[in-house]
């Protein structure tokens, strides 16, 4: 059975923060708000919680995964990162993007695309993701709570609860945060392609290509 926690979405409660990610350090699958929707999240080194998140959602391997990090540098340890690519990620981050990049020799192989070999990486603004990476000290596993047939993700932390307490380990409640994902942008080319529309501007990505 889930643990639930009612958490501050603008200033998330340090003890619940610590339990947080002592259940993510243990092995659990949380549940957590972000900027754009709920998500599902592990830590990145736990094979088995990973394959529990592909379970819940019925993910294929070709399915990419993310990592949530606190900052470009992170991220950059874990994705391969040119100057165009950095000033681009940098105009837009922290935000609403997801962006796919060739992935480094420090990600998992399980976590990489099985044919491209590239990693998703996204740098949050929203303060309760922030304080578990920090908490956590190292990027979090992260995939959109979107379930089977449906076609948005869940944004009611007790309609989650209702569906999800008997397989995930914790349920954080920071309130509604809408149901529109992340826009994610493909780097690998020699042009960015946004794969995915959502809640990040297309308008914004094409100003710091321009700059």
């Amino acid at each position: 059975m889930a643990q639930f926690f009612t958490i501050h979405p603008d200033n998330p409660q340090p003890r619940l923060i610590h339990q947080a990610v002592r259940i993510i350090r243990g092995g659990g699958v949380i549940v957590y708000p972000t900027d754009s929707c709920y998500a599902l999240g592990c830590h990145i080194g736990d094979k088995a919680a990973m394959e529990r998140i592909r379970a819940i959602r019925e993910l294929d391997a070709r399915h990419q995964f993310g990592l949530l990090c606190r900052h470009l540098a992170e991220a950059a340890v874990y994705a391969r990162i040119d100057d165009r690519q950095f000033r681009l990620i940098k105009a837009a981050t922290p935000g609403d993007y997801a962006f796919i990049l060739h992935a480094t020799r420090e990600v998992p192989r399980r976590l990489l695309h099985p044919r491209r070999k590239t990693i998703g990486v996204r740098i949050p603004v929203h303060r309760v993701v922030h304080a578990l990476l920090v908490e956590l000290g190292e990027p979090l596993l992260s995939s959109s709570l979107i379930l089977p047939g449906n076609a948005a993700p869940l944004d009611d932390a007790q309609e989650i609860r209702a569906r999800l307490e008997r397989r995930v380990d914790l349920i954080l409640d920071g309130g509604s945060c809408g149901v529109v994902p992340t826009t994610v942008v493909d780097l690998t080319g020699e042009v960015p392609v946004i794969t995915r529309q959502g809640k990040g501007s297309a308008a914004l990505l094409g100003a710091a290509l321009g700059s």
